[in-house]
């Protein structure tokens, strides 16, 4: 969604998806910071039921878990990245929803709640702790049908993962709120989500909200760029303090001429 080269390759008409892919890394850590988001062309990619191979790097499902190698160069300085991450579902899901009226664009999370471990050599740090791992998918590209959206994802006392999607269309109408919690049993149970609490801008300027019972606070502030931030925060929900794994993104920033000239700094290709 984020490459400017399949941007700019749309322009002169339909392209292929494959030849525009890459592996995101970005490690936060008061000793290291790496950022990695190399994207590489179709000669260096392949994928099959098992595994999906970029470049130097690949996924692949074990049978329990997915593992992924990691093997890249950070940006925009240029310190190695090197581990191995494991993701352990404690549940699998196989739902999606549509994000958009159309049904153009679809999410779902194929484990809401996970054991991640981490073991990087380069540079060297492991750790362990709770994770997530969700799919989206679209048949156009986003700020077609996207004005902005506001995404958050809350671990809950029962074990429950409660995520909300809430997405401004470029009309009224295309308008868009998800607030759903998977359950350890595998269920999927919507519920009412509260009102939207305006943020503090970013650095950037950047707008953002969040659904909260009550007031939100910045945790901390993870990525702060142009047109996307990340962030956790210390919020309520459905009568719990949760802290909340939150992201914005605006898409007439993503796809202004400065911004897309920018971005090859921070991703660029190896075809």
């Amino acid at each position: 969604m984020f490459s400017p080269y399949y941007a700019w390759a749309r322009r002169s008409g339909k392209v292929e998806p494959d030849n525009y892919c890459a592996l995101n890394v970005a490690l936060y850590s008061r000793h290291a910071k790496r950022w990695t988001m190399t994207e590489r062309g179709a000669t260096q990619c392949h994928r099959d039921a098992q595994q999906f191979t970029i470049g130097p790097s690949q996924l692949r499902w074990d049978g329990q878990s997915l593992v992924i190698d990691i093997n890249e160069v950070g940006v925009p300085f240029p310190h190695s990245v090197k581990g191995q991450v494991r993701v352990h579902p404690q549940g699998l899901f196989n739902f999606s929803t549509a994000i958009d009226p159309t049904g153009l664009h679809r999410w779902g999370p194929l484990a809401p709640s996970a054991q991640v471990e981490v073991a990087m050599s380069s540079p060297g740090q492991s750790w362990s702790g709770t994770g997530y791992l969700d799919s989206n998918e679209g048949d156009e590209p986003i700020d077609r049908s996207c004005r902005e959206w506001d995404w958050s994802r809350s671990p809950l006392k029962d074990g429950s993962t409660a995520v909300i999607y809430d997405i401004q269309g470029q009309t009224p109408q295309g308008d868009k709120l998800l607030a759903l919690r998977f359950t350890p049993q595998g269920e999927v149970l919507p519920f009412v989500p509260p009102k939207r609490q305006t943020m503090p801008l970013t650095l950037w300027r950047l707008g953002r909200r969040m659904r909260s019972d009550g007031s939100v606070q910045v945790a901390e502030q993870l990525e702060d760029t142009p047109f996307y931030q990340r962030a956790l925060l210390h919020s309520s929900l459905l009568g719990e303090d949760v802290q909340s794994f939150h992201e914005s993104i605006t898409m007439s920033r993503l796809v202004s001429p400065v911004v897309q000239a920018m971005l090859p700094f921070r991703m660029p290709r190896r075809a």
